[in-house]
């Protein structure tokens, strides 16, 4: 059965793409710091799921979790920085740049140190967001980070073919991004959200996880970013 690993899987949009690969007869290998989500997704899932304590940015230990569990077919990333948002003139310099360290240079580095362990056309695949190119205001610093990460499927895509290399840029998704957000303010932001887009409703994590287990499975897909993001694009 092929193998995959999905680093930042324990929640959200990772889970759910942990699930799906579980449900299609992937072996299924899930990455996160927290020891205790780890646990919870784990047993969450039914089919050959296992957990692993990591820190992607620590590339010591993604290269060893690779060669442990080599060859791996499907290498998954998904990564979230919350850091960036804002208008430009008001932003946190330090708050910009620790986003980057939680999402940029982990994915860089997790793809560095799977690398060597990769199976024969293996597939990477990323997540990006509609902030890389929806020009909305406010967005410039988490724009230029989702942009960053996108950026790197094209080259790549080239650089290590057979190897394919895509990403997933979704808009709005119901996922824990949010907890930050009180339930009831989250609520009302969602649906003065989704008020403004053409598909009139939020994405779930399953929405996103399926258009990213179609770029890890379909062996005719490379250098390619797939938007999912309900329209928001249009919107904007």
């Amino acid at each position: 059965m092929p193998t995959a690993l999905v680093i930042g899987g324990t929640s959200g949009v990772g889970l759910a793409v942990a699930r799906q690969l579980a449900g299609q007869g992937h072996t299924v290998h899930i990455a996160g710091r927290d020891t205790e989500r780890l646990n919870r997704a784990t047993a969450a899932i039914d089919g050959d799921v296992h957990g692993h304590v990591l820190d992607a940015a620590d590339a010591q230990a993604g290269a060893s979790l690779a060669a442990r569990i080599a060859p791996i077919h499907h290498l998954v990333i998904t990564l979230a920085g919350k850091g960036g948002a804002g208008l430009l003139g008001d932003l946190p310099i330090d708050g910009l740049r620790q986003a980057f360290e939680e999402k940029y240079w982990p994915t860089v580095t997790a793809i560095q140190t799977s690398l060597a362990h990769l199976g024969e056309n293996a597939s990477i695949t990323l997540v990006g967001a509609v902030t890389a190119r929806a020009a909305m205001p406010g967005t410039a610093g988490i724009g230029s980070l989702n942009a960053a990460v996108e950026g790197l499927v094209r080259p790549l895509a080239a650089e290590l073919a057979p190897i394919r290399v895509n990403a997933v840029s979704p808009g709005y998704v119901d996922t824990p991004w949010w907890d930050g957000l009180a339930a009831e303010d989250r609520s009302a932001f969602f649906k003065q959200a989704a008020d403004t887009l053409p598909t009139k409703r939020i994405a779930t994590a399953s929405d996103i996880a399926e258009a990213i287990v179609l770029l890890a499975t379909n062996p005719n897909i490379t250098g390619t970013v797939i938007e999912t993001d309900g329209g928001a694009r249009l919107a904007a």
